[in-house]
């Protein structure tokens, strides 16, 4: 029974946000403004993890919106809402990615954190560093796997590929990880590396 509900949920959501689409395909912006609050944030996340660059993936953001507003019309309600719009947003980034290669720079030096915080930050910019690593396409699909909980299907759907692409970039990128993590975890690597 709690599958079913969230089922419905789910359906009640992409419903909702299909008919915000319509909406603005009529022009009316509070409807993209409410697009805009659902999305920005898993956009900003998706953006930032792929350049490492708060500007760089603000504007991002932006310009997936205003394509949303542009293309609306374009929405053939064969898929969810949140697959195209991951579709625009994933080939921005990677038109973004392609113009320049963004460098990965902390944010933070991990000097000035917490002791308590210390362990989660390094585990995470290692994971950082572990995705950097891989080519664009993998790193994309890992995305929108494990941060966004991407079906294959919807990753094929959003990059434009087949589906047994996405699961030959996951395989290759998940062996790339386990063989390069380890190297990255090692203190005296990471000083090599940086």
């Amino acid at each position: 029974m709690t599958n079913r509900r969230l089922d419905r949920t789910q359906h009640d959501s992409d419903a909702d946000e299909a008919g915000l689409l319509r909406e603005v395909v009529e022009g009316d912006r509070d409807a993209l403004a409410a697009l805009y609050r659902l999305y920005h944030t898993p956009l900003f996340r998706f953006a930032f993890r792929l350049t490492n660059s708060y500007g760089t993936a603000e504007e991002l953001v932006n310009d997936v919106m205003l394509a949303v507003w542009k293309n609306a019309h374009q929405f053939r309600h064969g898929s969810k809402v949140s697959t195209w719009i991951f579709g625009i947003a994933y080939r921005q980034c990677m038109s973004c990615l392609r113009r320049k290669r963004v460098t990965i720079v902390p944010d933070v030096r991990i000097d000035q954190i917490a002791d308590s915080a210390r362990d989660a930050i390094e585990d995470s910019q290692w994971i950082e560093r572990g995705l950097a690593e891989l080519p664009d396409e993998q790193r994309v699909s890992m995305l929108l796997v494990f941060y966004l909980g991407c079906s294959y299907g919807e990753v094929a759907e959003i990059t434009g590929c087949k589906e047994a692409t996405v699961k030959t970039r996951m395989f290759h990128a998940r062996r790339k990880l386990r063989s390069n993590l380890p190297s990255l975890a090692d203190p005296v690597n990471r000083e090599v590396k940086s």
